[in-house]
């Protein structure tokens, strides 16, 4: 393992930490099959944001480990198939066990590890090594804790088949706006949110001054909005209202590093400033949106307006499972949703 102190050091080592961000990069994971490398190929790789909190990239969703005397607090568990690399990675930053795995959502890249990782943890309540079972339950494994929807959405009802296997389903749940946990000297606040779909939350270690927005945030893209699901475009922008309310910046010192840290699902680490460009763009599309919208233009004729041209070179695809388009009929649907109106039968024809 190695670290690295100075700021131009860390910014060559990981692009996830933004200009102007001085960071402590730690290389973890390098003893894992094929050189550290994941299922995408690309080797886990940890960024320290705070004394005791770190950014893990390289398991298909962007990791936030707090670690302390009290156990390991693990935000995100990764896609399945990197859930062994990336629990090697958090065995080389702390000895202490985990405790916590928590979901922002119900997404692949969020709770496909969270069998392999709450199986290597203790559960709070219970010490020694040894694991407990009741009516084939492991009582000992590290609580998973998500919101109830996130529950329904990995699991299933008895007699029919889930989309995910029990030991990835959450143990504890909440349904209340804001819950809380503490653990390691600080508050952990959760707050619950539907945003890219009604299973999301976002994470605020209040002591550390750091966030975890899930998928709520891309860096790479535009934010992938699942409306049938319970996703829309007035929730993305709530829940960044929320984070730019939670969050500060470095003033009036802004040439010190500082500030709160927001940990998007994918890409680059943000500060607030970042966030409050994320929203004001999103805000920007949804009015381009609605007011193409007002002059009674079908989907198509949006799509092809390019309301997202201003930014299409830095979120934007062509091609892939996420485009631009897509996120258009997303904007598109959940504006119409917003009216009462079904969304996908004005893809053709203009918008009564």
């Amino acid at each position: 393992m190695w670290q690295i102190r100075s700021c131009a050091k860390a910014l060559v080592v990981s692009s996830l930490a933004g200009a102007g961000m001085c960071l402590g990069a730690v290389a973890v994971g390098q003893e894992a099959d094929a050189g550290g490398a994941n299922a995408r190929g690309q080797q886990i790789e940890a960024v320290q944001i705070h004394h005791n909190i770190y950014l893990l990239a390289g398991a298909g969703q962007n990791i936030v480990v707090q670690t302390g005397s009290d156990g390991t607090i693990v935000v995100d568990a990764g896609a399945a198939q990197a859930s062994g690399q990336l629990l090697a990675a958090i065995k080389k930053l702390t000895p202490e066990p985990i405790r916590y795995v928590i979901d922002t959502s119900a997404d692949a890249d969020v709770v496909g590890g969270n069998g392999t990782l709450a199986k290597a943890g203790r559960n709070i309540y219970f010490t020694g090594v040894a694991p407990i079972r009741f009516q084939g339950n492991t009582l000992t494994d590290a609580t998973i804790l998500s919101t109830i929807a996130a529950l329904f959405r990995v699991s299933a009802p008895t007699g029919k088949a889930a989309p995910y296997p029990n030991e990835d389903w959450p143990s504890q749940t909440f349904d209340e706006d804001r819950y809380y946990i503490y653990a390691n000297n600080e508050g952990i606040e959760l707050y619950r949110q539907a945003a890219h779909d009604d299973t999301d939350m976002i994470v605020f270690f209040r002591g550390s001054d750091v966030i975890s927005a899930g998928d709520v945030i891309d860096a790479d893209r535009f934010p992938v909005i699942d409306v049938k699901n319970g996703g829309s475009i007035q929730g993305e922008i709530a829940v960044l209202n929320r984070i730019i309310e939670l969050s500060d910046s470095p003033m009036p010192f802004i040439w010190e590093s500082g500030g709160t840290y927001i940990v998007p699902g994918n890409g680059r680490l943000y500060q607030q400033a970042d966030v409050v460009q994320y929203r004001d763009m999103l805000v920007e599309i949804e009015g381009i949106v609605q007011d193409m919208m007002n002059r009674k233009m079908s989907l198509q004729q949006i799509e092809a307006a390019s309301p997202c041209l201003a930014y299409q070179g830095e979120y934007g695809r062509d091609s892939g499972e996420w485009t631009t388009n897509d996120f258009v009929q997303a904007v598109y649907q959940s504006l119409m949703k917003q009216q009462g109106k079904p969304g996908k039968a004005a893809r053709t024809a203009g918008a009564n």
